[in-house]
């Protein structure tokens, strides 16, 4: 059943219902899934390999978010040093390359550039089926690079495609936003906490 499928006349009930489903949507999520995506990000990050980020809308904020956490949070009183970029902020590259090429190559074009061999692309959509987001994916991977998706809906092409999938099965894209972005947070704090130097420090950073 989608969500909401009934009119709330009050807001207390939309918020119980929505917070229904935000707990349906942490209650499918695959924690070992999880957890190996945070392993290969410290071993990634130690090996001194790069990490690209990208999505569209909501999911563009998502990946940047997520950029602007690791970068600096994660890094705080740890002993990694995250080399991470984000493929959808570069204003001018991202229009040049739609209205010179296509808007299916915005991500893979910058793939392609800057990509290396076991370095890590992760997408994150709704759907799952963006084309350029599918697009990408399937560049990353000729490159040798390893892929992980976040995604929600049926799980699209971008699931099938990628090493590693984080998949929601909702059809609300704030449920799956938000879980999306929760889980942001919950890969850049644990990173953190796995890798401080002093445990004292545990408490002392802003994310």
């Amino acid at each position: 059943m989608k969500f909401p499928s009934k009119i709330h006349l009050k807001l207390n009930e939309f918020v119980k219902d929505y917070a229904y489903e935000m707990q349906k949507a942490y209650d499918s999520i695959d924690l070992e899934e999880l957890d190996e995506i945070a392993s290969l990000l410290i071993n990634s990050i130690k090996d001194k390999k790069k990490i690209y980020t990208c999505g569209n809308g909501g999911s563009a904020a998502i990946s940047e978010h997520f950029v602007c956490d690791f970068l600096k949070g994660s890094s705080t009183g740890t002993d990694i040093s995250p080399v991470i970029h984000s493929l959808s902020s570069n204003t001018p590259t991202l229009t040049a390359v739609a209205n010179d090429i296509d808007y299916e190559s915005v991500f893979s074009f910058s793939v392609e550039r800057y990509g290396e061999k076991g370095d890590i692309l992760i997408c994150v959509s709704s759907s799952g089926n963006s084309p350029n987001i599918v697009k990408a994916i399937k560049a990353a991977k000729t490159l040798g690079m390893i892929t992980v998706s976040f995604v929600g809906f049926s799980g699209g092409k971008a699931r099938d495609e990628s090493d590693y999938s984080i998949y929601i099965p909702n059809e609300n894209y704030g449920v799956v936003e938000d879980t999306h972005h929760s889980l942001m947070h919950i890969l850049s704090q644990y990173v953190r906490i796995k890798t401080l130097t002093d445990e004292e420090d545990l408490g002392n950073v802003v994310f």
